[in-house]
């Protein structure tokens, strides 16, 4: 949904333009986003803005320019402001508060005291974002535009996040955006799901870009921006200088420290994946999910999307874990009352009901399940990976972080940021967003090789720095490391040096029982032209741990709050006001005392309808997928042949006589794999893995001529080298048995 400011008979209060600059400065982005509103009515109107921003985005600026005069709002606590706001309206003066969901850290409200008529108004929000680094190693920058329903328990008090509704399609106004990149690294090129203008680099170096997106866009739905840097993935720093009127000792006065860490595991613990665990895929049913991916020609349904890809990972899955599925919505079902042992049944079974579901459950109600599945007993030797108030979600998900690993998806527009990166974060395992014309599966298929690396434990940091000089560690432990992705550690460095400039920081953990050592030595001189972005976000972060802290606390108390809570509030309270951040105890209000105007009218929200589109033809990548047998086979068939665009009896009559069917269909399955979908091989590699593993535990003979024989049939040119290189990280166990020349 997108929402707007609205008239007291729930008319619009037409929004004529969104202005946005996004800087982009290595891993972290400032954007300043400008809306332009008019009061077309005859009268003054009090209203109502609910938009969505990133989930650890930091508020750190809100303004409002009413004709002329621009009115700066600072940071309060919360009641304080709203008690301001109030008097304020009820005086007739313009007042604004912004202010943040209590149950989703990533739904803010406006409230808007007056705006008279005929009269302009210009909002601006700035806030400060960390950019998530995806598998292709580019760095993800998202402009929400769509507000969906955010989580919420049945039966609660639901305050912001009761004002959305669902529904999205075009918009009546544009958005205007431009983007100024700087790195210390060159910058490679920069996609985005949006037309740009061609990216002019500022430098012969690369070092620095600016891009515009093209004219006339309509803000119908999220604008995502890619930034590929060379070597994006080697470990950094940032040092950012304090402020030197900020109190002593405070977290605004020191300089701060932003790591990024990116661990490389020895090649000989990656070079198998493994074949143990349990895995609990938590799928929503609720009505929403019946709501179409995107708005373009070949648009499926996102349950349709969830069903294919489940249908994925089922085949995906090593013969000898433990699964189960879980559907919610108002209410919760299971597949099996516990989870079962993966083999030929029981993944037929599942693959039954998973065809016969629908989006048929009613409201989004991710709690109950959550808690039905941690009640269940683990298995022995086999880890559970789990996959599917928000703020309750999580703290139940950080409570059970020794038992499990979460890996959670965002599906379609407007998905909340909040609780699939914090489930993400605080389950210890990766979050993914699909939108747009983005397809599920490839997403999906990382986060299972995720699921397949060996847990990492004992994960220590150290710090070396010169004499005179100490850290505070803001980032809560880490807790979870994958090959290859980004850990970010937020510090204060305290005191002054007597001598040396650099920092080293160590990263040490077990894998496999063995010990690695990972270390990035830093200079301590400060980042120039930074502004506070490193301060705001490592004071953000330092606030959500403190929020978290807190409401265990409460759940401890019982709801009596002790003289420790209230101590606790106070320091968050502090932190935002001093850092000038939103948090869950505080608001942002400005107050305009020179205007006298008579409000009038309840705070409402608009509503915008969806659009269909009609459904797209079957996959046949799934198609084939969708044969495979429990053990990685394939059987000889009509329904395999018709993949082929065959028919049974060609594939038969051109059968070599020393393979039986289950081989044959098999080993045409792989070189039709290679040779007809390559591009798309982050989603079939585990299904390759399965079927080239289970052919070399056939003792076959030399496969040569069933691989050229194939390739006529198929019309690949897939050799016996090809297939060697390609599958040669899945196939380790094939061809130490010798007996498979081709593989």
């Amino acid at each position: 949904m997108n929402c707007g400011l609205v008239t007291a008979t729930d008319e619009p209060v037409p929004l004529k333009s969104i202005s946005v600059q996004v800087r982009v400065q290595d891993h972290v982005a400032t954007v300043s986003s400008t809306l332009q509103y008019v009061n077309e009515e005859e009268r003054p109107l009090e209203a109502l803005f609910v938009f969505p921003l990133p989930a650890d985005a930091a508020v750190c600026h809100f303004s409002a320019k009413i004709g002329e005069q621009e009115i700066v709002a600072e940071v309060q606590e919360r009641e304080t402001a709203r008690d301001q706001y109030d008097d304020a309206v009820s005086s007739g003066q313009q007042a604004f508060l912004l202010e943040e969901s209590e149950e989703s850290p990533d739904v803010f409200r406006l409230s808007v005291g007056c705006l008279s008529p005929g009269q302009n108004a210009a909002v601006t929000i700035i806030y400060v974002t960390e950019l998530a680094v995806q598998a292709d190693h580019s760095l993800r920058f998202c402009l929400p535009a769509v507000l969906n329903p955010r989580y919420t328990p049945a039966g609660s008090a639901a305050g912001i996040v009761s004002e959305i509704s669902s529904g999205c399609g075009s918009v009546p106004y544009t958005l205007t955006l431009s983007v100024h990149v700087s790195s210390p690294k060159p910058i490679s090129k920069l996609e985005s799901s949006c037309t740009l203008d061609p990216l002019v680099f500022l430098h012969s170096d690369h070092t620095q870009a600016t891009v515009n997106l093209s004219p006339g866009y309509m803000f119908d739905k999220d604008v995502e921006l890619f930034v590929f840097y060379q070597d994006t993935h080697q470990p950094s720093a940032i040092v950012e200088a304090g402020v030197t009127t900020a109190p002593s000792g405070s977290l605004m006065r020191d300089p701060v420290v932003m790591i990024s860490l990116y661990p490389e595991f020895p090649e000989e613990v990656m070079s198998s994946l493994a074949t143990q665990g349990e895995f609990v895929f938590v799928i929503d049913r609720s009505g929403s999910m019946d709501d179409m991916m995107h708005h373009g020609k070949e648009a499926q349904k996102r349950i349709e999307s969830a069903k294919d890809t489940l249908l994925l990972l089922l085949k995906s899955l090593p013969m000898g874990c433990y699964f189960n599925i879980y559907g919610f919505g108002s209410r919760f079902e299971s597949f099996y009352p516990q989870s079962v042992e993966y083999n030929q049944d029981t993944m037929d079974q599942a693959l039954k009901r998973v065809k016969e579901m629908r989006a048929d459950m009613g409201g989004t109600e991710i709690l109950e399940p959550l808690k039905h599945i941690y009640s269940q007993p683990c298995y022995p030797d086999h880890p559970r990976q789990r996959w599917g108030n928000t703020k309750e979600v999580l703290d139940l998900v950080k409570h059970h972080v020794h038992s499990h690993r979460c890996f959670s998806f965002g599906i379609g527009e407007g998905a909340s940021t909040a609780l699939i990166t914090g489930m993400a974060r605080e389950g210890s395992g990766h979050a993914q967003f699909i939108t747009g014309t983005d397809r599920m599966q490839p997403k999906v298929m990382q986060s299972l090789r995720f699921a397949l690396q060996p847990a990492v434990v004992n994960i220590s940091v150290d710090w070396t720095l010169p004499d005179g000089i100490t850290v505070d560690t803001l980032s809560p432990p880490i807790n979870v490391l994958f090959q290859g992705q980004r850990s970010l550690i937020y510090a204060q460095l305290k005191g002054e040096s007597s001598g040396g400039s650099e920092g080293t920081v160590t990263v040490k953990y077990s894998l496999k029982d063995q010990p690695v050592t990972n270390q990035l030595r830093f200079c301590l001189k400060p980042t120039e032209e930074t502004g506070l972005a490193v301060h705001r976000l490592a004071a953000q972060t330092l606030i959500r741990s403190l929020e978290q802290e807190e409401r265990s606390g409460d759940r401890v108390w019982f709801g009596i709050r002790s003289n420790i809570m209230d101590k606790m509030k106070s320091r968050i309270v502090e932190l935002s006001v001093q850092a000038g951040v939103s948090s869950v105890h505080t608001a942002f209000i400005a107050i305009n005392k020179d205007s006298r105007q008579t409000v009038k009218g309840p705070l409402l929200q608009r509503r915008v309808p969806t659009h269909a589109a009609p459904d797209p033809q079957k996959d046949p990548l799934l198609q084939l997928v969708s044969l495979q047998k429990a053990s990685g086979c394939w059987e000889l068939d009509a329904t395999l042949a018709d993949v082929f665009g065959k028919t049974e009896d060609e594939l038969t009559n051109q059968k070599p006589a020393q393979v039986d069917g289950s081989v044959w269909a098999t080993l045409l399955a792989l070189i039709w794999l290679y040779g007809c979908k390559i591009e798309q091989q982050v989603e079939w590699q585990f299904v390759a893995m399965k079927a080239a593993s289970w052919i070399g535990s056939q003792k076959v003979g030399d496969l040569s001529q069933c691989v050229c024989v194939g390739n006529v049939l198929l019309r690949c040119q897939v050799t016996k080298e090809t297939l060697g290189i390609k599958t040669s990280v899945f196939l380790h166990s094939v061809r130490r048995q010798k007996n498979c020349c081709c593989l």
